[in-house]
């Protein structure tokens, strides 16, 4: 049969793009730091089960696959969700072509690959990848049920319900649209009174079973987090962002275009172009009004991506009948975007990156650190006895060090983290928050600490805090990463101990305030205690370099009021004050810290902060 005009060069077009983007992905997903949630998903994996606090069984034993397969690395882990995310754009050329024809299939494809939350699928070992198969593959059992109901496109859909029920909670607002849709068409509603598509729902549905049952054993604890705990259901003006923020990800000219499709093929004379618009544009419409009562605090501009896989069929015909150059702008601004986001994790990736971001806001918190933190962690259990055990002090630091150490067991205390996250129960279930004294009891006992995890004006109240459960703390190692952007505490508690609270310090400079300009002479004024010990001297540093001793014991009077439970044997002496010579240095940003003695001879190096020094 010969192929229609034009299809041939979108066919190479789109084999060239999907080899390139998944060579691209394969390297960066290699080298990309592990993602705070991947740890936990690994975690998961290693404690197999049917479903978990956070999310139902499939994310946590694909992770159990990869690395079964692979061994302990992160591409391992990886791989099984770059295999899945590869299939994506596969079954949207499959999509495409049994509605509009060959030409607008390759086209489509293409598209997939250049919509940068669709090209970048499968890098994370997260739930999205099989979220976004899922979708597919019910998008397509619907569009030929709605032809012709048949028992393979049946099955289709109930494999589609199953992977999506056991991906992900947010499955359901897939469900409930694809079952508004159907009620919307006349045709729909004939294919819901056949007995074939009864028992492929049915059969999804079954699929939730190991997730009702979790929730049915623990009180609904992951059902709570997930609709509840985590969304203050309260009006917030933030959901307007919503359109900039989809707008800038899917990339201007590319979101218009799928929204101006979905819109014109409402009333298109093809059922499964209607089928498309109606799946497509409930879920961005849907996921855009809860974005004025949802979550605010955590990552959700992901979640209306099966609404845009759902219209990308239908962009080719759009794009057919648009100016040449539009379609070249469209495609060439979406592709701007895929590198660019692309270019994210790739400069994620590079420890030089990283470090000069320490400062911006758009610092990758939950990329960095692990991997220092674990090998000062064996440096420890080195000189440590036998047997000593590693506890953490969230789940976070827990599961990312359990990941490095190829330890699932690691035990985590009680933390705010745990339960903003959902992961509490979980933890508990796996028998992994016991009591920090019985563990120090049983033996000796390694905890690492995240600092940067805490807000620096909830820290001492954590200090205070560990000191009730485990003990006066001793003299820790500090561990700062990318200039203490990412800080953490080690310290070795061999024996159980008693009495007075003893922490790290706290400081804070007061001048030269973060980024500032100076000059090549400078004062640096603030104040620094340490909990229970003291200090002896502070110092100034400048690029990790010791620069000044700065005169400390200056009156600082208000730091009981702001740090209640104070105790520090030179209050309120506890300020300091002093010169910076830096004619020596080049001009430019560079990073002043403080270097804290106390009065048992531990040093504490504080995390720095920028300053741009001229001439």
């Amino acid at each position: 049969m010969q192929s229609e005009p034009g299809a041939a060069h979108a066919r190479r077009l789109f084999w060239a793009l999907w080899s390139v983007v998944l060579l691209v992905k394969l390297v960066v997903a290699a080298r990309l730091p592990l993602f705070v949630d991947e740890a936990f998903y690994w975690q998961e994996g290693q404690h197999l089960a049917a479903a978990y606090s956070d999310l139902p069984g499939l994310t946590a034993w694909m992770t159990r696959l990869g690395v079964a397969i692979g061994g302990q690395h992160l591409l391992a882990l990886r791989l099984p969700f770059l295999a899945v995310a590869a299939l994506v754009p596969l079954l949207l050329v499959r999509i495409t072509r049994r509605t509009f024809g060959e030409a607008e299939a390759w086209v489509a494809g293409t598209f997939a690959l250049l919509l940068p939350l669709a090209g970048t699928l499968g890098l994370l070992a997260v739930p999205d990848a099989m979220m976004a198969l899922a979708t597919l593959l019910c998008m397509d059992a619907g569009a030929c049920l709605l032809r012709r109901v048949d028992a393979l496109h049946a099955l289709e859909l109930a494999l589609g319900l199953a992977l999506g029920a056991l991906s992900h909670y947010r499955f359901i607002a897939v469900i409930a649209v694809g079952f508004v849709a159907l009620l919307a068409l006349p045709e729909g509603r004939r294919v819901l009174k056949d007995a074939r598509v009864l028992i492929a729902i049915a059969l999804g549905a079954a699929a939730w079973t190991p997730l009702v049952w979790w929730n049915y054993d623990n009180a609904d604890a992951g059902l709570r987090f997930q609709l509840v705990d985590r969304h203050p259901w309260a009006f917030h003006a933030s959901g307007l962002w919503f359109i900039a923020i989809q707008a800038l990800l899917v990339t201007p000219l590319l979101f218009v275009g799928l929204l101006r499709a979905g819109r014109e093929e409402l009333r298109s004379p093809l059922l499964s172009a209607r089928w498309f618009a109606l799946l497509g544009l409930l879920v961005i419409a849907g996921f855009f009004a809860l974005g004025f009562f949802a979550d605010t605090e955590r990552v959700s501009f992901h979640w209306p991506l099966p609404g845009y896989l759902a219209l990308i069929p239908l962009l080719p015909r759009l794009l057919g009948t648009a100016a040449p150059w539009l379609r070249r702008a469209t495609a060439a601004v979406a592709g701007v975007g895929l590198v660019v986001v692309l270019g994210y994790y790739v400069a994620v990736s590079l420890p030089d990156v990283r470090a000069r971001s320490a400062a911006e806001k758009w610092y990758p918190a939950n990329f960095a650190g692990w991997d220092e933190a674990a090998h000062a962690v064996r440096d420890e259990l080195r000189t440590l006895p036998a047997g000593t055990r590693v506890v953490a002090d969230n789940f976070k630091l827990g599961a990312e060090l359990g990941f490095a150490l190829d330890d699932p067991r690691i035990a985590v205390l009680d933390h705010p983290l745990n339960r903003k996250h959902g992961r509490a129960p979980q933890l508990h279930l796996w028998g992994l928050d016991a009591d920090p004294r019985a563990l120090v009891e049983q033996g000796p006992v390694l905890l690492a600490v995240g600092v940067s995890e805490v807000e620096f004006k909830h820290l001492h109240r954590r200090y205070l805090e560990l000191c009730r459960r485990v003990g006066p703390l001793p003299a820790p190692r500090i561990l700062n990463v990318d200039h203490g952007r990412q800080r953490l505490a080690l310290f070795r508690i061999e024996r159980p101990t008693n009495g007075a609270c003893t922490a790290p310090a706290l400081a804070w400079i007061d001048r030269p305030a973060a980024g500032a300009t100076v000059g090549p002479r400078f004062e640096v004024t603030g104040w620094a205690f340490r909990q229970g010990v003291g200090l002896a001297r502070v110092e100034a540093t400048l690029d990790g370099r010791v620069v000044a001793a700065l005169k400390y014991g200056l009156p600082y009077e208000g730091l009981d009021a702001s740090w209640p439970g104070l105790a520090d044997p030179n209050a309120p002496r506890l300020g300091f004050r002093g010169a910076v010579d830096a004619t020596g240095v080049s001009p430019g940003r560079h990073w002043l810290g403080l270097r804290l003695h106390g009065l048992d001879g531990a040093v504490e190096a504080w995390p720095e902060v920028p300053v741009d020094i001229r001439r």
